[in-house]
C-alpha cells in the first residue's frame, strides 16, 4: 500500500495571534539597528499579517512574498555592499522573519518562526548588553515560548500559557547558570567584524581641533569607572588631584594638535614617591589603544604597555569592556633627563602661523631672559588679566586660530585654553605640550564608585623645565577653577545650557540614575566582566587551581547529571497524580478506536476533540460534548494547578463523563477494526 502523506495541522486563529506578538517583540528592538528603509517595510508587513488576521483573509500569494524577499535582499546588499558582517546578517533575518509571518499556514511554519524568534532574539546581544537590552531580550523570549506552548495547547487560557512558558524557562536558569560560570570564557566582543562593529562610540581620539572637546563634553555616556582602595575607600581623592591621562599631543599644524611619535616599553622611566593611590579601573569600549590612569601610573596592567610620553597604551584595541587594577603617585616628577629627540619635537611649531602670539612670547623672552618660569607665569598672568570666558559654546576660529582666541574672541573650552598655552610656550622656546584625558569623576553615593563621563573630558598643558622635568599646568584652572575643583556644570557662566541632571529642578532623576549606575556597574562586574581571569580566579577558589578542559568536561557533566536527575525526580512525582487521569484518558481512547475515532499520536486533548465532534454526525452532539467536556477536564489534570481535593473531584467527573460514553457506544458509528 501507498505511504500517506503526513500534514501538519492547519494554524488556528489563536496560534497566529500568539505567534504576531511574539515577533512583535522581538523585531522591535532590532528596529533602530536597520536602514530606514528595511524598517517601513518589515512595519508595511506586520501591519499586513495584521490586517489578515483581523479579517480572516488569505494568505498572499507565495510568489509574491519570493519577488519581495529577493528585491529585499538585493536592497541590502546594495546597502551594506555585501551580504556578510553583523548588520547585514541581522537585516537578512529580520526581512526573511518578516516574510515567513505572511506565509504560516500550518503549525510547522509556526514551529519555523519560533525557531527564527529564538535566534533573533540572540542578534539584539550583537548591538548592546545593558540590562535593559537583556530585559528586552527575556520578554522576547517569554512570549515565544509561550507561543510555542499554544502550538501545543492552543485552548489554554493566556495567563495559564504565559505561566507555563515561565515555568520552562525557570527549568532552564540551573542549566545556564552552569554554563555560565564553567563554560570556558571568549575574551572580546560578543560580535567584532571590524566594518560594522566600531561605529556609533564617542570618546577622545589621537587629534584635537578647538572645538572637538566641548563637543564630547556635551555627552553623558560613561567613560570609565573607578573603585578606591585604603584610604579613598568608597570615596575619591581631592578632585584636584583626579587627571586622568590620555591621549599626548605634541605635533601641531596650525590648526589640529596630533599625536606625537612614541615609543613603548614595560619597564616605568621614574621613580615612585609620595603618596599611592591605589584602584580599579573599569573602562568602556572605545576601540582605541588608550588605558586611563591617574597622573603618574607605576604600575602596568598586563594588557598595557607604557609609552614614552607617560601614557598607558594598550597592546590592542580596547574592543571589549576591560578591568584593570593600577597605582599611582600624583607627585611623581617626571623627564628631568628627558631625551633631546622629544624636546625637540616639543618646539616645533608650523612656520607663519599666528604671528601676534609670537610676537608676544618673543618679547617675554627678551624681557625675561633665560627664566622660562617667568614666563610661565607671564602666561599664566595673561589669562587671568584678560576677559577671557569658560564656554560650551566657543565662536568659530579662522587661519590664524591661536590669534584669534588670545587677541580677538577670548572665549573658549579647556581645549582652546591649553592649545594657546603651549602655542606661547613653544614660541617662547619652552618645550611644552597638551595633554587630553579626563578631569574629576561624580562619586555614586550608593555604591562609592566614581563614575568618569565624556562630559568630563580635558585638555591641559605640560612644559619641560630644566632641572625640574616636566610641570603639569591646566590653564582651565586659571579661568574657571570651579571646573577642576567641582565640576563642569558649575563652572559654566549664567545662561549657558547645562545637563539636566545638573539643573536644580532635577534632583530625583540625579538620584534615580545615581541608583542605576549602582546597578548597571554590578551588572558589569559581574556578568558582562566576568572574562577568563575572573573564571580562574573563582575556579582556584572552589580548588580548581589550574583545570584543563578534561576535567572541566567532568564537572559540566557530572552537575549537569544531577540536574538531570533531579529534574527527572520531580518530575515523576508530578507523574504520579496524572497516572489515573492518563490512564483514564487512554482508555476513552482506546474505547472510540473501535470506532475509528482513535486519537493521533501528535494529537492533543482539544484537537482530539474537536475532530471527534467534526467527525460524528449532528444527531450525535451529546457525543461531542461529552468528549470535549474530558478533553478540558483532563487538559487541566495535565497541565493546571489544582489542589489534591479538586484534582480529585475533577478525575471523578472525568471518569463519570468516560463511563456515560460506554453507555451511548452502540450510537457510534461501526468501527473498521477493533483495540
Amino acid at each position: 500500500m501507498p505511504k500517506s502523506k503526513i500534514t501538519s495541522p492547519s494554524l488556528v486563529a489563536k496560534q497566529s495571534l500568539w505567534l504576531f506578538g511574539s515577533a512583535l517583540l522581538v523585531l522591535a528592538p532590532l528596529m533602530p539597528h536597520l536602514p530606514q528603509w528595511l524598517v517601513a517595510l518589515t512595519t508595511l508587513t506586520l501591519l499586513w499579517r495584521g490586517i489578515l488576521l483581523w479579517r480572516h483573509l488569505p494568505l498572499p500569494s507565495r510568489w509574491l512574498l519570493v519577488f519581495t524577499g529577493i528585491a529585499g535582499a538585493a536592497g541590502i546588499g546594495l546597502h551594506f555592499h555585501n551580504l556578510f558582517g553583523r548588520d547585514p546578517g541581522v537585516a537578512l533575518l529580520v526581512l526573511l522573519f518578516s516574510l515567513k509571518l505572511l506565509e504560516m499556514r500550518t503549525r510547522r511554519d509556526g514551529f519555523a518562526v519560533v525557531l527564527l524568534g529564538f535566534f533573533l532574539s540572540l542578534t539584539q546581544f550583537f548591538y548592546a548588553q545593558s540590562i535593559v537590552n537583556a530585559a528586552l531580550t527575556m520578554a522576547g523570549v517569554t512570549f515565544t515560548t509561550a507561543a510555542l506552548v499554544v502550538l501545543n495547547h492552543w485552548r489554554q487560557a493566556p495567563a495559564r500559557t504565559l505561566r507555563l512558558a515561565g515555568l520552562m524557562l525557570l527549568q532552564a536558569i540551573p542549566f545556564m547558570l552552569l554554563l555560565f560560570v564553567l563554560f570556558p570564557r571568549v575574551q572580546g566582543p560578543l560580535w567584532g567584524l571590524p566594518i560594522d562593529a566600531y561605529g556609533g562610540l564617542t570618546g577622545l581620539s589621537d587629534s584635537m581641533t578647538p572645538g572637538s572637546i566641548s563637543q564630547l563634553s556635551q555627552s553623558e555616556a560613561i567613560a570609565f569607572r573607578v573603585k578606591f582602595a585604603g584610604k579613598y575607600e568608597n570615596k575619591a581623592p581631592p578632585q584636584t588631584t583626579l587627571y586622568w591621562r590620555g591621549p599626548v599631543l605634541s605635533q601641531f599644524d596650525g590648526r589640529s594638535w596630533r599625536i606625537g611619535r612614541v615609543f613603548v616599553s614595560s619597564r616605568l622611566p621614574y621613580q615612585a614617591s609620595g603618596e599611592a593611590i591605589d584602584y580599579v579601573v573599569t573602562l568602556e569600549p572605545h576601540f582605541k589603544p588608550w588605558l586611563f590612569a591617574l597622573e603618574f601610573p607605576v604600575s602596568i596592567p598586563a594588557e598595557g604597555l607604557m609609552a614614552s610620553d607617560y601614557e598607558i597604551l594598550a597592546k590592542t584595541p580596547v574592543r571589549a569592556r576591560l578591568r584593570y587594577e593600577m597605582r599611582s603617585y600624583p607627585g611623581i616628577v617626571t623627564g628631568a633627563d628627558e631625551s633631546p629627540a622629544i624636546l625637540r619635537e616639543a618646539l616645533q611649531l608650523p612656520p607663519l602661523s599666528n604671528p601676534r602670539a609670537r610676537a608676544l612670547a618673543v618679547r617675554w623672552r627678551a624681557d625675561f631672559g633665560v627664566d622660562d618660569g617667568a614666563i610661565v607665569r607671564s602666561m599664566i598672568e595673561f589669562y587671568r588679566r584678560q576677559s577671557f570666558v569658560y564656554t560650551l559654546s566657543p565662536p568659530l576660529l579662522g587661519e590664524h586660530s591661536v590669534d584669534e582666541f588670545l587677541f580677538d574672541t577670548r572665549r573658549g573650552f579647556c581645549e582652546h585654553y591649553s592649545a594657546g598655552f603651549v602655542f606661547m610656550m613653544r614660541a617662547a622656546g619652552i618645550p611644552a605640550r597638551v595633554v587630553t584625558g579626563y578631569q574629576g569623576g561624580e562619586v555614586n553615593p550608593v555604591d562609592g564608585t566614581l563614575v568618569v563621563r565624556q562630559s568630563d573630558a580635558h585638555a591641559w598643558a605640560e612644559v619641560w623645565l630644566k632641572g625640574r622635568g616636566w610641570m603639569r599646568v591646566d590653564p582651565t584652572a586659571v579661568i574657571a577653577p570651579t571646573r577642576i575643583e567641582l565640576n563642569l556644570a558649575q563652572a559654566l557662566p549664567a545662561g549657558e545650557a547645562r545637563p539636566l541632571m545638573a539643573l536644580p529642578g532635577f534632583v530625583w532623576l540625579l538620584q534615580m540614575r545615581y541608583r542605576w549606575d549602582a546597578l548597571a556597574n554590578v551588572w558589569n562586574q559581574w556578568v558582562l566582566g566576568y572574562n577568563p581571569q575572573r573564571q580562574r580566579d573563582l575556579l582556584a577558589s572552589l580548588g580548581m587551581r589550574s583545570p584543563d578542559w578534561q576535567q572541566m568536561t567532568v564537572v559540566l557533566t557530572v552537575i549537569s547529571g544531577a540536574l538531570l536527575l533531579g529534574f527527572t525526580a520531580w518530575a515523576l512525582y508530578q507523574r504520579q497524580r496524572l497516572v489515573p487521569a492518563q490512564a483514564a484518558w487512554n482508555r476513552l481512547s482506546r474505547m472510540l478506536a473501535r470506532h475509528g475515532l482513535a486519537r493521533k499520536p501528535w494529537e492533543g486533548p482539544f484537537d482530539y476533540a474537536g475532530r471527534i465532534a467534526a467527525t460524528l454526525p449532528p444527531e450525535k452532539a451529546a457525543l461531542a460534548i461529552e468528549a470535549a467536556r474530558i478533553a478540558e477536564i483532563y487538559a487541566d489534570l495535565r497541565y493546571g494547578e489544582n489542589t489534591p481535593a479538586l484534582a480529585a473531584e475533577l478525575l471523578q467527573e472525568m471518569k463519570m463523563r468516560i463511563s456515560r460514553i460506554r453507555r451511548l457506544e452502540p450510537l457510534l458509528p461501526a468501527g473498521v477494526s477493533r483495540v
